[in-house]
């Protein structure tokens, strides 16, 4: 697989650069390390909101730092999960007094490194707090759950919570309601690469799809032949429906992009996911169709159902001014 990189052992630090770079009145990269941070100081007692994890799946996590949601991402290798070092630096970097929220995905690299970022932020009398994302119902077993794309509606919950002066207590609270009521589930028509691989995470044939994918180029739950995207939006929205109770609520939508799939299908995507949803009587209060969360170059998408209640809804509709994400 052909990349524009130079180094594959360099991507993430020049990536960091050059995010940077493009961004210099609203983004920073604090010397020595990949996180990428607003270029404003922490406001006095504004609970600060860290996030990230692997790269390779841009806009996911820099693309959502600014004003409403995230101050500071922090960015391991791709596909990796940031050191605690890393985040400890993150979290002293926002720290504005409220003490900091994490925003962690469930894998387990990434809630043991934020842990023990926490620890030694705790040490340094930083209060910490974290929710960890589990939406994916790829998985059976709850508990083993992976964070994807639905972890983009935690932090813009947190995010908002804390821009309103919310306390620790409070954003955990917002964060946690948003992460217990939201699910998502995946599929690719072709795998990605990692760049220090150099080959594709698995194969598929020119007429097969994985049902479930993970984003970091896992294979799903199920491999068949490829279908029309009215029944592959059928398919992924009866997963979600079926984890969940979703009927006579509020949700919001996100049609997310793995990377290489062309707006145009996820709008056909979406078409059909809302002709679903007001058949089972679900209210789309909010639609997201793009890139939110991606894996590197896959082709595919994912499905995202948040169910909201008035706090919830509030919280979403309060403006974020980020690179990824505006409203």
């Amino acid at each position: 697989m052909k990349k524009i990189i130079n180094d594959p052992n360099a991507v993430v630090q020049e990536m960091a650069e050059g995010l940077a770079a493009a961004y210099p009145d609203d983004l920073e990269q604090l010397p020595g390390t990949t996180v990428i941070k607003r270029r404003t100081a922490p406001e006095s007692n504004k609970v600060g909101i860290v996030s990230g994890g692997g790269s390779g799946h841009e806009p996911a996590h820099a693309g959502y730092v600014g004003k409403g949601m995230l101050d500071a991402a922090v960015a391991g290798e791709v596909f990796t999960s940031p050191t605690p070092d890393q985040i400890f630096e993150a979290i002293k970097a926002v720290d504005g007094g409220a003490g900091v929220f994490m925003v962690v995905k469930n894998y387990t690299g990434d809630v043991l490194n934020f842990d023990m970022a926490a620890e030694l932020a705790e040490a340094e009398n930083i209060k910490v707090a974290k929710v960890v994302v589990n939406d994916d119902v790829a998985v059976d077993d709850v508990a083993s759950r992976r964070g994807i794309a639905g972890t983009i509606l935690v932090h813009k919950m947190a995010g908002a919570k804390a821009e309103q002066g919310g306390s620790l207590e409070e954003v955990k609270a917002a964060a946690d309601k948003a992460a217990e009521n939201v699910r998502s589930v995946g599929m690719a028509l072709t795998p990605c690469t990692v760049p220090a691989a150099g080959t594709p995470s698995f194969t598929l044939a020119e007429n097969e799809m994985e049902i479930g994918i993970g984003i970091h180029g896992e294979p799903g739950i199920e491999r068949k032949e490829i279908a029309p995207a009215d029944d592959i939006a059928q398919e992924l929205t009866d997963k979600l429906l079926a984890d969940y109770d979703f009927s006579g609520s509020d949700t919001a939508v996100i049609v997310n992009g793995l990377g290489s799939t062309p707006e145009m299908e996820l709008y056909i995507m979406n078409n059909k996911v809302q002709a679903i949803l007001a058949n089972n009587e679900i209210n789309v209060y909010k639609t997201l169709v793009g890139e939110y969360m991606t894996s590197l170059e896959m082709t595919g998408c994912s499905l995202t159902l948040l169910q909201l209640d008035d706090e919830l809804k509030q919280l979403l509709d309060e403006p974020a001014n980020t690179l990824a994400f505006n409203g």
